[in-house]
């Protein structure tokens, strides 16, 4: 009997764990058929910095703390703060002995704007961070508002700033998706872009004492196309690593936070989406008549054109996804001057409306009338 009871345990636990193999297995084709690639962070996401398109996520709007991935805003805020970042400034008490990483600034010395910021977002420098803050801004607390009115200004509406530095506290937190938003945003400016790619640098003070800078950032060696942007790490928040990525014309940015294997997990996000999108300009794809009839006119036909160009990150089955929808005037009646609208173009993926443009006439036609004829030979006169 005792037997039998031993055998149907082991009958029972076989079933149990096919069952549960079967059940993970399941799991991860819905996981993978969803677009979700495997990451360990807490949460993540993969966005293409132009566009804003999210090409890959996991609980991108999970509100959590970002460590000192916020001095992407501290940055960005001080560079948009109107202050000239040439200009020296001496550092006051309040900025000295800040907690956490340091770049051991004493009271009293004097920086520019642009040493301290290479500071700040290549070892991530706390006081730093605070320096700057009490210059842009006046007073710490002053700034830290330009942080969240800048936050509001890019729609990173889930995020709230309590300090320049990242250390942790409740009212300091931001998502995936509002930090990918704040760094595509700052990546645009070029003292920032050039700020975060660097490697390593010599900032020094005006009494000629010097600091060697090295950048944080294993990526920026390691990965193809990487030019920025942020390391970060607190007790509460996790390591945290917001990645910026430019290959044949498409610009990526992974934000993964609370993640073990930031570096690798974010190169192999990274990696996972230049294979699987690809810039697309979808205005080659028009379908346009090159002229139009004129009416009265001296010439029977008049060109046409559009001038914009739109480029969307795809994949190469959704290429099939995209529509084009066109309005044309079938004639127009002389006088006619080069750039007058005409038509427009609107392209959909899917049902939804990505961009619009108009027509226009890319030459003059003048009316063919016998008027027209007296006015010139006057005018030649």
């Amino acid at each position: 009997m005792k037997g039998k009871a031993v055998t149907f345990f082991c009958v029972f636990l076989i079933i149990l764990s096919l069952f549960v193999l079967i059940f993970s297995t399941v799991y991860v084709r819905e996981e993978i058929s969803h677009g979700q690639s495997y990451t360990s962070a807490k949460a993540m996401c993969v966005m293409e910095s132009t566009t804003k398109r999210v090409l890959d996520s996991k609980n991108e709007n999970a509100k959590l703390p970002m460590a000192s991935t916020t001095k992407i805003m501290t940055a960005i805020t001080a560079i948009e703060s109107g202050k000239d970042l040439d200009s020296p400034f001496e550092i006051l008490p309040k900025a000295v002995g800040i907690s956490g990483t340091s770049l051991y600034l004493r009271a009293g010395e004097v920086f520019t704007l642009r040493d301290l910021l290479y500071g700040l977002m290549l070892i991530s420098g706390n006081d730093a961070s605070v320096a700057i803050g009490e210059y842009c801004g006046g007073n710490l607390a002053n700034f830290v508002d330009m942080m969240n009115n800048k936050a509001k200004e890019i729609d990173a509406n889930s995020s709230h700033f309590d300090n320049t530095h990242g250390l942790d506290s409740k009212n300091h937190y931001t998502t995936a998706h509002d930090l990918a938003l704040i760094t595509s945003y700052a990546m645009q400016n070029p003292t920032f872009k050039e700020i975060v790619s660097t490697k390593n640098i010599k900032i020094t003070n005006s009494d000629g004492k010097s600091r060697y800078l090295k950048n944080k950032n294993k990526l920026l060696s390691s990965l193809e196309g990487c030019n920025g942007v942020k390391t970060g790490f607190t007790d509460d928040a996790g390591r945290c690593l917001v990645t910026s990525c430019e290959r044949e014309g498409m610009n990526v940015v992974c934000v993964v936070l609370n993640c073990g294997p930031m570096f690798e997990e974010s190169a192999s996000l990274i990696n996972e989406a230049f294979a699987n999108y690809q810039m697309i300009d979808l205005t080659c794809g028009y379908v346009i008549p090159s002229k139009i009839k004129v009416t009265s006119g001296e010439s029977e036909y008049i060109k046409i054109g559009t001038k914009g160009r739109y480029f969307y990150p795809l994949k190469k089955d959704e290429l099939k996804k995209v529509k084009y929808v066109y309005s044309l005037q079938d004639e127009v009646e002389a006088p006619v001057e080069k750039g007058r609208e005409v038509g427009k173009v609107e392209i959909f993926i899917d049902k939804d409306l990505h961009f619009c443009e108009k027509i226009y006439t890319m030459e003059n036609v003048r009316r063919n009338s016998i008027w027209q004829k007296l006015q010139d030979l006057i005018e030649e006169w």
